[in-house]
This record gives C-alpha cells, sequence and structure tokens, in this order.
C-alpha cells in the first residue's frame, strides 16, 4: 500500500516539529526540503545536522520521515531507533510504527501505532496513525477494527477520498454493504474518477439489487 502523501499530510508533519535556536541552519533547511517533497534532500541536510550535534532528537525525527518519503523503511527504523534511545519522543514512535508497517511486522506497527496515539491524541500524525492502523487490521482480516481505525483517520482529514475508499472496502468485507456504499459515496464526492471507489460501488449496489 503506497504511502498517503500531500500537502495536509505534510504540513500536519511540520506543525509536529517545533523551530527553535536549535531549528536553524541545516535543520531548518532539511524542513523546508522535506515540505516541498525533496526527501534526499531533506535527508542529506539532517545528516549534516547530526555531524555537527549527535545528540539533535529533532534531526532524527525529520531524518526518519525522509527516509520514509524515500521508501527506505529500514533506514528509517534504524535512525528512529536511534533517535529514540536519546529521547522517547512520541514522533519518533510513529516513524517507526511506519517503518514496521512497510516492513511487514504487523504487530510492532500496531503496537507503535497504538503508543503514538495514546501519548499525543492530538499529534501531527495522528490521523495518518490511525490510517496505517486501519490497513495493518485489514491485513489482518481484523475488519471491524479497521473500519474503527479508518473512521478515527478520516476524523482528522475528512477530504481523502481514498481513505474513504479503504473505509468502504472494510466495511465491505465484514458484510456491511449499506454502511460500505455510504463510504464509497463519500470518497466519490471528494474524487467522482477513483477507480477504487467506483468499483467498490459497482460491487455494493450489483449485491442489493
Amino acid at each position: 500500500m503506497p504511502r498517503p502523501r500531500g500537502a495536509l499530510a505534510l504540513a500536519l508533519a511540520l506543525l509536529a516539529l517545533p523551530l527553535g535556536a536549535q531549528g536553524l541552519g541545516a535543520l531548518a533547511e532539511a524542513q523546508k526540503r522535506y515540505a516541498e517533497g525533496r526527501y534526499e534532500e531533506a535527508r542529506q541536510a539532517c545528516l549534516e545536522e547530526l555531524r555537527r550535534d549527535p545528540a539533535q532528537v529533532e534531526a532524527y525525527v525529520l531524518l526518519a520521515w525522509s527516509l520514509i518519503g524515500l521508501e527506505r523503511y529500514a533506514d528509517a527504523e534504524n535512525y528512529a531507533l536511534k533517535g529514540y534511545e536519546l529521547r522517547r519522543d512520541p514522533r519518533l514512535t510513529e516513524s517507526l510504527g511506519e517503518a514496521a508497517f512497510h516492513l511487514g511486522r504487523n504487530e510492532a506497527a500496531l503496537r507503535n501505532f497504538q503508543n503514538y496515539v495514546m501519548a499525543v491524541p492530538e499529534g501531527g500524525r495522528v490521523g495518518l496513525a490511525y490510517y496505517y492502523m486501519g490497513e495493518t487490521y485489514l491485513r489482518l482480516a481484523r475488519f471491524a477494527h479497521a473500519d474503527i481505525a479508518l473512521t478515527a483517520a478520516l476524523q482528522y482529514s475528512p477530504g481523502n477520498a481514498r481513505w474513504w475508499t479503504r473505509l468502504g472496502w472494510a466495511r465491505e468485507k465484514a458484510g456491511d454493504s449499506a454502511q460500505a456504499a455510504q463510504a464509497y459515496a463519500r470518497a466519490l464526492a471528494i474524487d467522482p474518477r477513483l477507480e477504487d471507489a467506483l468499483a467498490g460501488q459497482a460491487r455494493v449496489q450489483a449485491r442489493s439489487r
């Protein structure tokens, strides 16, 4: 499952990354590049900052995010763990969840996402954490749990058509065609050309005939 991206996710991520005096120079440049989707340049800027200050936890946070953006999940996990040894920052917990998800370690992913949302219920990546929890539950065929997690994710990003589609799929797999149809309709109201939502809507309509 491709990692969700977009201006909203980037903005929420950066809101969770405070800038202080230590955020000048290479780290500030890394933030800018990350926000622009220039993940490799952000990675290099973070490494430059860590050469200057190996205890800079903010650099580890942004480095993990950049490596996830580059789909280098094992490296993201490695640096997130290094940062976590310095400070148990919840943002690093969430990054460990994303890395574990993409590396196929479902239970570790769920544990880290759950720890993150409990630690910072209004954190900048809470919606994304709930989304990944939903996807993980779908992998595990725990469809009711997937419904709950994806519904929570959409509280933070109600305009995300793909997340509505995944909620429709979770409800469809759980045998709730009526609620699935509602989720697909919400997705198509946002993006009328979304193929997965169109296919899902067609399936549930065929069953109701």
